[in-house]
């Protein structure tokens, strides 16, 4: 299995290095449709951490100043193959590549700098910080994927606790990091 999954279905396999190219060349051609409309564009999700197991489906986060003018983009995205989904949450637009069974990508639009954001950016810098979190991050993805085979919502459901400790730490984490970066002038 290269990338890509069957739609619904959950597997899990150990990182591989095609997953960061694939990702690469997915960025640089986002970028070059949308232009200044994209103020980011990352690599995020299980798939940008090198040291555990994913879905081998590459995620995708595009930060826009202004959420809704991603649509004026909805027929250059589909000729180049990606296809518009809708709002799979609120506030934010998911974009899919791959056939109607088999998904490779995920393309998720979101307002640059908003909680969504900051959460796909975060996870993905926490867990390639910490080893440990991650290998117990994996575990679980692990664990559930051999339980959920057919069943994508309940094995995602099963995450969400994890995931939003992790979330959390990896907030506390970012604001450390962003002080020991930016030192905040006392005036003294």
């Amino acid at each position: 299995m290269d990338i890509g999954l069957r739609r619904g279905t959950v597997a899990v396999v150990q990182h591989r290095a095609e997953w960061e190219t694939a990702a690469e060349q997915t960025v640089r051609l986002l970028r070059d449709i949308l232009g200044d409309t994209a103020a980011d564009v990352q690599h995020v999700g299980s798939t940008a951490v090198k040291t555990i197991c994913a879905k081998p489906i590459i995620d995708i986060a595009v930060g826009v100043p202004v959420l809704d003018d991603i649509l004026g983009f909805n027929d250059v995205l589909a000729e180049n193959g990606f296809i518009f989904r809708g709002q799979d949450v609120p506030e934010q637009y998911l974009y899919v590549c791959g056939t109607d069974d088999v998904r490779t990508h995920h393309i998720h639009v979101v307002s640059c700098g908003s909680e969504a954001w900051e959460n796909y950016v975060n996870m993905r810098d926490y867990l390639n910080c910490h080893a440990e979190e991650a290998q117990a991050y994996s575990a679980l993805k692990q664990r559930l994927a051999e339980q959920y085979p057919n069943d994508r919502a309940a094995y995602t459901a099963m995450k969400s606790e994890m995931i939003g400790e992790l979330l959390r730490r990896a907030r506390q984490w970012r604001g450390a990091d962003i002080q020991r970066e930016y030192p905040v002038f006392s005036g003294k």
